[in-house]
């Protein structure tokens, strides 16, 4: 674009326009004095780093968005769990109560009764173990059906892959406390023990500049994997809700 100074000589103007993706975001119109400054400004906005910031924090909220999801299910999961277990005790507590109940008939009409239980009814006999029978199996399937959806749910999957890292964790710490008492006692002690002698082959300095703080290392892991070991004794313990 060309205008004049004051003394009337033609000035050549060089104009470039940012545009916005934002909605009500108005242009930019921008203005140079030369051509070589135009293209250097076009080129740094053009490589500018809005766009990768606004891409990777497109990217984290997606992944947000995802465990956040992930969270939710299993909330749901556990939640439908406790129901279906509240379900069976409450289920169990109803067959208790029945269960007490026919014994207490059963004891009525046993001190009632003036024959010997030899001359009981078979059909009574066997109405009763029926019975029994089918309490017993409900129970069994109802209980059944709960391990298999559960075994089968999101939050089980989680559990082990949970209880997969834990149990490496502790593979790996046992690994490493037993390398740090090899290098302990095969290396940092022989060598001190060396660097007190009439001819050291080398020095107190050296070997603590070498093995710094080994054996405190060492001494630390120790503790950390007994500790493991024995909160691992009791692993798993599923709680509902964690």
């Amino acid at each position: 674009m060309g205008a004049k100074n004051k003394n009337g000589k033609s000035i050549i103007k060089h104009y470039f326009t940012v545009n916005f993706s934002h909605e009500n975001q108005k242009a930019l119109e921008l203005r140079t004095e030369d051509a070589k400054d135009c293209d250097e400004w076009v080129a740094a906005i053009a490589h500018a780093s809005y766009r990768t910031l606004a891409t990777e924090h497109e990217a984290l909220m997606q992944k947000y968005l995802h465990l956040l999801q992930i969270v939710e299910t299993e909330k749901t999961v556990a939640t439908q769990l406790r129901r279906q277990i509240e379900d069976g005790e409450v289920e169990i507590e109803r067959l208790k109560a029945e269960i007490a109940t026919l014994l207490r008939d059963n004891e009525r009409i046993q001190s009632t009764q003036t024959v010997t239980p030899n001359d009981e009814d078979s059909d009574i006999k066997k109405i009763k173990k029926v019975q029994s029978f089918l309490r017993g199996w409900l129970c069994r399937r109802k209980w059944k059906t709960i391990i298999q959806d559960y075994i089968r749910s999101p939050h089980a999957d989680s559990m082990r892959k949970r209880n997969q890292v834990v149990f490496s964790m502790l593979e790996a710490e046992a690994e490493y406390v037993q390398q740090l008492h090899i290098l302990v006692n095969n290396f940092l002690r022989p060598l001190r023990m060396a660097a007190s002698s009439k001819k050291p082959p080398i020095t107190h300095d050296d070997v603590s500049s070498i093995f710094l703080n080994s054996e405190t290392i060492m001494f630390l892991h120790q503790i950390f994997y007994q500790g493991l070991k024995a909160r691992i004794s009791s692993w798993p313990t599923l709680v509902l809700g964690e």
